[in-house]
C-alpha cells in the first residue's frame, strides 16, 4: 500500500508521466451522474425508467448519454430484449463492479470528514468576510 502511495505521490509531482488517459478515466468515473448510475445499477439490471425514478434530478437526456458513456467504456451492458414493445435494461459489467470498492472507500472517507470539511469552510468564509 505505501508502495501504491508513492507511485501516485510521484505521478502527482510530476516526476514521470501519468498512465495514458488518467485524467480522462478519472473524468469519467469521478461525474456526480457517473457516480449515482453505478450505484444505482449495483445490485440488478434496471431499465431507464426504473434508473430515472431512482435518481433524483437527473434528466432523461443526461440519463441517456451518461449511460451511453458507461457502454462504450466497458462499465455498462445494454441488454435489448426481442420483445414487443422493445425491452431495454442496462447493468453493470464486470468491469463496472470493480467501480464500486473505490466509490465506497471515496463516501466513507466523506462520510468520516464531513465535519471536518464544513468546520474549514465556515472558518474559511469567516476569513474572506473579515
Amino acid at each position: 500500500m505505501a508502495k501504491d502511495r508513492q507511485t501516485l505521490e510521484k505521478r502527482v509531482a510530476g516526476q514521470f508521466n501519468a498512465v495514458e488517459g488518467t485524467s480522462q478515466g478519472l473524468e469519467l468515473v469521478s461525474g456526480k451522474w457517473t457516480i449515482l448510475v453505478v450505484f444505482a445499477l449495483k445490485k440488478e439490471a434496471r431499465r431507464l425508467s426504473d434508473l430515472q425514478r431512482m435518481i433524483e434530478g437527473i434528466s432523461q437526456k443526461m440519463l441517456i448519454q451518461t449511460l451511453r458513456k458507461l457502454e462504450c467504456y466497458g462499465l455498462v451492458a445494454r441488454t435489448v430484449y426481442p420483445v414487443v414493445p422493445p425491452k431495454v435494461e442496462y447493468a453493470l459489467t464486470p468491469l463496472g463492479f470493480t467501480l464500486l470498492e473505490p466509490l465506497y472507500a471515496i463516501c466513507h472517507w466523506t462520510d468520516d470528514h464531513w465535519g471536518e470539511m464544513q468546520a474549514a469552510a465556515q472558518q474559511f468564509q469567516e476569513k474572506e468576510r473579515s
